[in-house]
């Protein structure tokens, strides 16, 4: 919250685009999420960046938790193969890799480590059928 600082020296309220930020994040309620803040004419606004952690998450369906009293959850569940690619054509355009099926791997990896499965297997295995071709990812 150092963004205090910097909205201050703008001459707004900060308390007012804390309350902003609260309500825009309410769906995402116990996940770190990113926000961009976009202050034009000394209005803010607030939008949502997704992160590949997020949308998995959202897309396990997990009840909500307080983060401060609930820690080192594990996360159980299965992801079919086309929400993967749903999520990874939302993050496309923020993704490092030149192909789709390199986003479609970096999605694999968060789901690996947010501790899901894909289709019944493990995210590891999806990412080897995608290198060795036996699973082909669309173009986009």
């Amino acid at each position: 919250f150092f963004f205090f600082f910097k909205v201050g020296n703008l001459g707004m309220s900060p308390k007012k685009i804390g309350e902003d930020i609260q309500k825009a994040t309410l769906q995402y309620k116990g996940m770190r999420v990113k926000v961009r803040l976009t202050i034009k004419n000394r209005q803010a606004k607030v939008d949502i960046v997704p992160t590949a952690t997020s949308m998995v998450i959202k897309e396990l369906n997990e009840p909500e938790r307080d983060r401060k009293k609930v820690k080192h959850i594990k996360l159980s569940g299965n992801l079919s193969i086309e929400t993967i690619y749903k999520i990874a054509r939302v993050l496309r355009e923020r993704s490092m890799s030149r192909e789709f099926w390199g986003t479609v791997k970096e999605v694999l990896g968060t789901a690996n480590s947010v501790g899901c499965t894909v289709d019944g297997k493990a995210p590891t295995a999806v990412q080897e059928m995608i290198d060795d071709g036996s699973l082909v990812c669309p173009a986009e």
